[in-house]
């Protein structure tokens, strides 16, 4: 239903703020200090030992078995949580300007003090003060709270943060209406992340039929000597990969500023934005590694741990030296390997490969693993084939991403209308 489609209240009046705009001539809009206050009841004497956690816009229950890393000596020091407190993320708003920083408590616990908890008075429901604040949080109030972009919130912020504020049943009106078409709105999503998800796992299979069964399916087969492989066709060679993969182990040294920075991600190798940098860089990149036009990048320790352990560079740039840098001849098809490579990287196939502590493949024993590999033109088929069902698999889930992205608008629009009483909710 379009949000034209709804009935509208009979009269408006000016709200003062921007990003509320009008609202109905009944509603007050309040300063943060009439409808909350700030808790900061301490676990003093640990009357409480269930973690909270503030998790992509939700409170949630800390499994017991993530309480590791950086956590307290003692607990003492965090905040007691009930359920309807408002737990707000107020840390570091230069840095990070996409998390979403608000959530509901719905289970009595305790979390870190260096959020902020609010818990409303008895004029406002704590579900409607969620979607208030959810609404800010998405369009990104908070970020001009104070002298404008800051690195921290405090209270201090929400205490004269103006808020729409309409009467008690109409808040109840409000949080029940928003309540039924925000579940329906996330169960399309998870239905559509579920299609996505069926996707993707059909162009992986596509990848692992062609890379090992090849493309006629009457074709003779042997057995490959590979347990997850199993059969290939019985006219494919193994080929060592020491036969395969040249190293390359040339580094930039005072050359660095000639170089783009590569890096290997899920997306592949790409370059990284220097004028806009995140995460950190090392003082000087002489140690780095020189990556031409059609060179394998494999990350060849922490394997079990790494997201994506292979590319192949469409850039000339420098990566760092961790990482091994391999070149192949024109005696074979590079994308053909990168697709083989590719499936062996997904569930991580060459687990018999490992040693050591930090699933590190040495370069000696990948140099000995046998590659199955099919005469050269058909690797440039089996290539193409790939290409053209993975185009379509993809566009697939492009659509599938649209149409999530207009249900996460749509919903954010219909509870921003809702709260600010755009829309009349009967």
């Amino acid at each position: 239903m379009q949000l034209s489609q709804y009935p509208r209240y009979e009269t408006y009046k000016p709200s003062g703020v921007d990003w509320i705009g009008d609202v109905p001539e009944d509603w007050q809009v309040s300063p943060g200090r009439a409808c909350l206050y700030e808790n900061k009841d301490k676990n003093t004497g640990m009357q409480e030992s269930t973690v909270l956690s503030l998790s992509y816009g939700n409170v949630i229950v800390k499994p017991e078995e993530k309480l590791t890393g950086l956590v307290p000596e003692s607990f003492e020091t965090y905040q007691i949580v009930e359920p309807g407190d408002i737990i707000i993320r107020g840390t570091d708003l230069q840095n990070d300007v996409t998390s979403l920083r608000t959530g509901l408590a719905k289970d009595r616990g305790i979390i870190t003090s260096a959020y902020i908890n609010l818990r409303p008075h008895d004029n406002v429901l704590p579900f409607y003060l969620h979607y208030v604040l959810h609404s800010y949080d998405v369009k990104k109030v908070f970020y001009g709270l104070g002298s404008g972009l800051r690195q921290n919130l405090s209270y201090e912020d929400f205490k004269y943060l103006d808020l729409p504020l309409p009467d008690i049943a109409t808040q109840e009106r409000i949080v029940a209406f928003l309540d039924d078409k925000t579940d329906k709105i996330d169960r399309a999503v998870k239905i559509k992340e579920g299609q996505i998800a069926l996707l993707r796992e059909r162009k992986q299979i596509i990848i692992q039929e062609a890379v090992t069964k090849g493309l006629n399916p009457n074709a003779p087969m042997k057995d490959s000597g590979i347990d997850w492989i199993g059969q290939i066709p019985a006219h494919w060679d193994r080929l060592a990969n020491k036969f395969i993969f040249k190293l390359k182990k040339d580094t930039v040294g005072k050359r660095a500023p000639e170089y783009d920075l590569l890096s290997l991600t899920l997306r592949g190798i790409i370059k990284r934005d220097m004028e806009n940098p995140e995460g950190k860089f090392p003082a000087e990149f002489d140690t780095y590694q020189e990556v031409l036009p059609s060179d394998f990048v494999f990350c060849h320790f922490d394997v079990e741990e790494t997201p994506r352990t292979v590319g192949l560079s469409d850039f000339r740039g420098m990566i760092t030296g961790a990482y091994t840098v391999y070149h192949t001849s024109d005696e074979f098809d590079r994308r053909f390997l990168l697709y083989f490579y590719l499936f062996a990287d997904t569930d991580k196939k060459l687990r018999s490969l490992y040693k050591g502590l930090r699933n590190t493949i040495p370069k000696d024993v990948f140099g000995r693993f046998k590659t199955p590999l099919p005469p050269l033109e058909e690797q440039r088929e089996i290539v193409k084939h790939i290409d053209e069902s993975s185009a379509k698999v993809e566009a697939a889930i492009e659509l599938k991403e649209r149409q999530i992205e207009a249900l996460k608008e749509y919903k954010a629009t219909l509870i921003n209308a809702a709260v600010t009483g755009k829309i009349k909710v009967i």
